[in-house]
């Protein structure tokens, strides 16, 4: 049986692990808007030869299908409103609703000139001052978010 989720203390070492190899291997930080990028260059260049940025991308996806199979298929659950409110035959939208939000959100990470996960990890391990704001402000707005639903709901 799979867990829905690898634990914290697996979880942070790994992630920290990959930094430091993504930077001491490939010179590079690590962070999937820089696969998505590349992926969509390369494709709107007619071109399937990606650099380690577009690979990643790719593994994470083939990551998230292999887990799906492996788990007997897609299991929405814990999307808040999203699984809550859509019953019967309308679930076969959750995973549609997923993908493209997926899709804009690395749209809008591209335009915004990185995302989340790449100054979280990468940024503040090289100690970079617009990383450690970007993420500070990605966390206090978390907090006052999850203070404002709660107190709508």
């Amino acid at each position: 049986m799979l867990h829905a989720q690898l634990p914290w203390y697996m979880a942070g070492p790994a992630l920290g692990l990959c930094v430091v190899a993504c930077r001491l291997l490939l010179n590079g930080r690590l962070g999937v808007t820089g696969g998505y990028s590349d992926v969509i260059d390369r494709l709107r260049h007619g071109s399937l030869s990606f650099d380690w940025r577009g690979c990643l991308l790719i593994g994470v996806v083939a990551g998230a299908a292999a887990f799906a199979l492996l788990a007997g298929g897609p299991d929405f659950h814990g999307y808040g409103w999203l699984t809550r409110s859509l019953h019967g035959s309308w679930r076969a939208l959750i995973g549609p609703i997923l993908l493209v939000s997926g899709a804009l959100i690395g749209y809008g990470a591209k335009l915004a000139g990185g995302c989340t996960s790449g100054n979280g990890l990468s940024g503040n391990a090289m100690l970079s001052p617009a990383s450690m704001a970007a993420t500070a402000t990605f966390f206090a707005t978390a907090i006052v978010v999850s203070f404002v639903i709660r107190a709508l709901t």
